[in-house]
């Protein structure tokens, strides 16, 4: 009798698991069908004046890959083994968002609402569980009124829309947000919206004087009918467990005609260290017009053969003139050695260009762009500090970050209007007595398991190494600084008492009024994800 071949006892030995596979791809396949069924048939009985196809795409559609993909900011979350969305729909009207929230919940799947897709941990657009994925991008229209003041900005517009939409009105109004143009209004705004004018003017929530949300009843609220509990929750709490936000009413701040920008570096060779030490006594403390990032970086030396270094690089937005920044740094942040020279003059506008690293010249509609040329991988954490970090204790972290390799560490300072706000006065907690917040950021090119454990290993080290020197009891973290590793709700019998890890660390005192809100606004849970307010 013939023995089998090695290749035949292979592919026997394989039979079981190709079975399951199968089994499972058609169970999956079954799933969606089922859902889509059922869910354009809700659909089609609550909205009769639209064609439906043009706004619903299962995973069979032709445009299904091309839309998940076009707001995947993180290479990381794009993958053949990313959970993905049964359904992906992509309203055009408020009234489709209201039927997506009624048609998805009476069939009980999971809702998840994307809007500029910059999620770090990828939570708008990813889940363990079978979901439908509210895609907000066409919802980014932008009425500007200067002559109250303010604007309506819809939830899936981008920062770098907003402000050029501002800047077609008025050379002279501006609002506090982030840097990256590409970022979307509703999950910046509702997680806070820091940005280089935070220390004058405080965060994007602090200039929000409206907004509309769809809850989990279909309901469309604003200030008034959602009440004061609600709208405070989504200033600072995140909108993705309370509802869909559809808008936010912003009040615009003015800005002067020339605004100051810089960039200096110094490496270790150059007394970076002392540099570093000097800008926290200086960064949160100075005039409330200045903002000055710190950017720390391992980097390649060019000084004395070849070793790796620590570059330092201080990049600045001034409200006001270069004469006399040079002359309130030259008293005050003699290490920097800042000249005119270093300094260039422009309109706010420009300002915003300059800071996403657009070259000179570029002309304002570049922010209008929603492309990026390419998603990096890329792994984020954050901490806040209270206390300065000493010169023999920065030393010891430049040493760590150099045998790391690639972790960079970005300070943001504080002070200024921050220490003003009440901790309570928005669900975003982090205000007076802090003096900055880090940003641990690591970004790679290569794909793959080997590449991806590298270097989450690295972000994870160094954010150990850094446990001694930032805040304590809790250890505080950025909301929109999404990180996975401090605590995941699986939304059990335990998930209160999961939340709460999370919770204490993004939102201090406040998560337990977040929580009696959650509690009352979503009594089922409906809106949820891995790090959603829990309820009660």
């Amino acid at each position: 009798m013939e023995k089998p071949s090695p290749l035949a006892i292979s592919m026997a030995s394989m039979l079981p698991f190709v079975i399951v596979l199968l089994l499972s791809h058609a169970s999956c396949a079954s799933l969606t069908d089922s859902v889509y069924g059922a869910f354009v048939d809700c659909l089609r009985n609550n909205i009769h004046s639209t064609n439906i196809s043009g706004i619903v795409f299962a995973q069979t559609n032709a445009s299904y890959t091309s839309l998940l993909r076009a707001y995947i900011r993180n290479a990381r979350l794009n993958t053949s083994s990313t959970p993905k969305p049964l359904i992906i729909v992509t309203p055009l009207q408020e009234y489709h968002v209201q039927t997506a929230v009624i048609c998805a919940k009476s069939i009980d799947i999971q809702l998840k609402t994307r809007s500029g897709g910059h999620d770090f941990e990828g939570l708008s657009y990813i889940s363990d569980e079978p979901f439908i994925m509210l895609d907000m991008f066409n919802f980014r229209n932008i009425t500007v009124d200067v002559e109250k003041g303010v604007a309506v900005v819809q939830a899936g517009a981008t920062l770098g829309e907003v402000y050029y939409r501002i800047w077609e009105e008025s050379d002279v109004h501006g609002f506090p947000a982030g840097v990256c143009p590409t970022v979307g209004v509703g999950g910046h705004f509702s997680g806070g919206g820091y940005g280089n004018m935070m220390r004058k003017y405080g965060l994007s929530i602090d200039h929000i004087i409206d907004a509309q949300i769809v809850d989990v009843k279909g309901r469309i609220l604003n200030k008034e009918s959602m009440g004061e509990e609600l709208f405070w929750a989504i200033r600072g709490g995140g909108g993705a467990s309370f509802g869909v936000i559809l808008s936010y009413t912003i009040k615009l701040v003015p800005v002067p005609e020339v605004v100051t920008v810089f960039r200096v570096e110094k490496t270790l060779d150059q007394n970076a260290t002392d540099l570093v030490v000097q800008w926290q006594q200086v960064a949160p403390h100075t005039d409330e017009r200045l903002f000055m990032r710190l950017e720390l970086q391992p980097v390649n030396s060019n000084v004395g053969g070849r070793h790796r270094t620590i570059r330092a690089q201080v990049v600045t937005l001034f409200l006001g003139g270069a004469d006399e920044l040079v002359s309130l740094l030259d008293k005050e942040f003699s290490s920097l050695g800042l000249n005119r020279e270093n300094c260039i003059e422009m309109s706010w506008i420009e300002s915003a260009l300059w800071w996403a690293s657009f070259r000179n010249g570029t002309h304002p509609n570049a922010l209008l762009n929603r492309k990026l040329n390419s998603a990096k991988f890329l792994r984020r954490k954050s901490d806040y500090v209270t206390t300065p970090i000493s010169k023999d204790e920065l030393e010891w972290v430049w040493k760590r970050m150099i045998e790391l390799g690639e972790t960079s560490i970005v300070f943001n300072p504080y002070g200024g209007r921050m220490n003003e706000i009440s901790a309570d006065a928005t669900a975003f907690p982090h205000r007076a007595g802090n003096l900055f917040k880090i940003e641990y950021s690591v970004n790679w090119n290569e794909p793959g398991y080997a590449s991806d454990k590298n270097f989450t290993t690295q972000i994870r080290r160094l954010h150990s190494y850094m446990t001694p020197f930032v805040s304590k009891n809790p250890r505080r973290a950025f909301l929109n600084y999404r990180d996975l590793d401090i605590g995941i709700n699986h939304h059990d019998n335990n998930s209160y008492r999961e939340g709460e890890v999370y919770g204490i660390k993004y939102f201090h005192n406040n998560f337990y009024r977040l929580v009696k809100i959650k509690t009352e606004i979503d009594p089922e849970n409906y809106f949820r994800n891995e790090q959603s307010i829990p309820k009660l």
